[in-house]
């Protein structure tokens, strides 16, 4: 375990023991559950979630001449970003895709800050690799549940890529939330 894992699990222990070691499972074998992107890239800067998208032309030619389907539905901008960043997208049980999910997801902000970024929101994060993530249906309900897990997630975006728009592991960002 890291330093920085340590430091969330001491600083924040409401986690149970059995709820510990669940999580500790699952993130020792973070590459079986957690798949990110190649590299960081915005997709379609101002593009935010919204029920149906008007996917761009250039998006559209780039995703079918990479054989990525075109997707306008509300998340489907994201998934097709991640899929050209070079992440790849496993498949179920039940036959669908992993979902697609935003680290950054306005829950759980750090201890010193009020609020946290919510990606689907801003158009300068809605797209961006560097904060998804394709999460298997076990790896994502802890997200969602432990403020332990979402910020491992995003301490690992920081290690990868320099990425952190709510300021937490450097004090210095560019517009994008990269570590300048």
């Amino acid at each position: 375990m890291s330093e920085f894992h340590s430091k969330i699990s001491s600083k924040f222990n409401v986690l149970t023991s059995s709820e510990k070691k669940i999580i500790d499972e699952v993130w020792e074998h973070r590459d079986t559950y957690i798949k990110w992107p190649a590299k960081p890239r915005l997709l379609w800067p101002g593009c935010v979630r919204i029920k149906y998208h008007g996917i761009p032309d250039r998006i559209k030619e780039e995703a079918r001449s990479k054989g990525v389907q075109v997707d306008s539905r509300s998340n489907g901008p994201a998934i097709m970003s991640i899929l050209l960043a070079g992440g790849e997208r496993p498949t179920r049980s039940n036959g669908q895709g992993w979902h697609i999910d935003h680290i950054y997801d306005g829950k759980f902000p750090w201890a010193t800050k009020m609020v946290s970024l919510h990606a689907v929101k801003d158009g300068k994060h809605f797209t961006q690799t560097a904060g998804l993530v394709a999460i298997h249906p076990i790896a994502e309900a802890l997200k969602d549940e432990y403020f332990y897990v979402a910020w491992m997630l995003r301490h690992e975006a920081f290690l990868r890529f320099g990425y952190d728009p709510d300021r937490v592991f450097c004090d210095m960002i560019d517009e994008y939330g990269f570590r300048k």
